[in-house]
């Protein structure tokens, strides 16, 4: 007499078969993915490739998870609105740059081909005038809401610091900047404005000369401004924002000081 097989473990029985989970074979015939889901699969991969090879998914999921005070209002978007400028600024004078001759015998009359010639050239040439301007007034109004809001205070020292460059910086680019059209004004306007760097102490000469490219006004002083305006001074910005906005997600903000006074209060009555 045959003995009946004793029964097999659980782990080895066969799963059986669950509706439209097995293909074709149990009743639901399988869909192509669509146009829509194609491209977001491979925008998918596309960005988990990156991400591989960068490790940019922390500092991201930081960035934009990122804890901030309570109290925080439109103040805040003083430093935003700045970077914005400078990114319009920095936008513009490309495309001034592609029809721009820094010589100083055909410096206006490109200048002024822009303006009148050019397709939306004064409309560019308008918004990078101008924006130099909004873009003082923004950084100025930043850093007086930093300090009276005492954000530069431990442990945001560092960054106040490379603020106060930034603000340096900016003036610099106005300044450089001025010259480009080179008409009496813009002419004039610079080499008062060279010869008060000059009255400085000790480095003031030095920094005069460096600015005309010699000991006077010169025809390499507007390419050596050009240079300046187009290269330095905006690799100099460039690098130092990224200081700046690194410290930012890493030191956070600080609450307004009306939130603080109200928190000391509260803890007054309380005692």
């Amino acid at each position: 007499m045959k003995l009946p097989a004793p029964p097999r473990p659980k782990f080895l029985r066969p799963t059986p078969p669950r509706p439209g989970r097995n293909g074709p074979n149990d009743g639901a015939p399988a869909t192509k993915p669509g146009v829509k889901e194609t491209a977001v699969e491979g925008a998918a991969s596309a960005v988990g490739w990156v991400d591989e090879r960068t490790g940019a998914t922390p500092f991201v999921r930081y960035l934009v998870y990122r804890k901030v005070p309570k109290g925080v209002n439109w103040y805040y978007t003083l430093g935003s609105a700045t970077l914005f400028a400078f990114l319009s600024q920095a936008v513009t004078g490309v495309f001034l740059a592609m029809y721009y001759e820094p010589d100083p015998t055909r410096a206006y009359e490109s200048a002024s081909r822009i303006t009148n010639e050019v397709f939306l050239g004064e409309f560019v040439r308008g918004m990078h005038k101008w924006g130099s301007t909004v873009m003082i007034i923004l950084i100025f109004v930043h850093m007086a809401r930093t300090f009276f809001f005492g954000a530069y205070k431990y442990p945001r020292e560092l960054n106040w610091i490379i603020g106060v460059v930034l603000l340096v910086l900016v003036l610099m680019m106005g300044l450089t900047g001025y010259l480009l059209p080179f008409d009496q004004r813009s002419f004039w306007a610079t080499v008062v404005a060279v010869n008060i760097n000059a009255s400085g102490p000790i480095v003031g000469p030095y920094l005069a000369d460096f600015l005309r490219a010699g000991a006077e006004f010169g025809p390499t002083t507007i390419a050596r401004f050009y240079a300046l305006h187009m290269l330095l001074v905006p690799g100099l910005i460039i690098a130092l924002i990224g200081a700046h906005l690194y410290l930012v997600v890493k030191l956070g903000v600080t609450a307004p000081p009306w939130l603080k006074a109200e928190k000391k209060d509260l803890l007054r009555e309380e005692v």
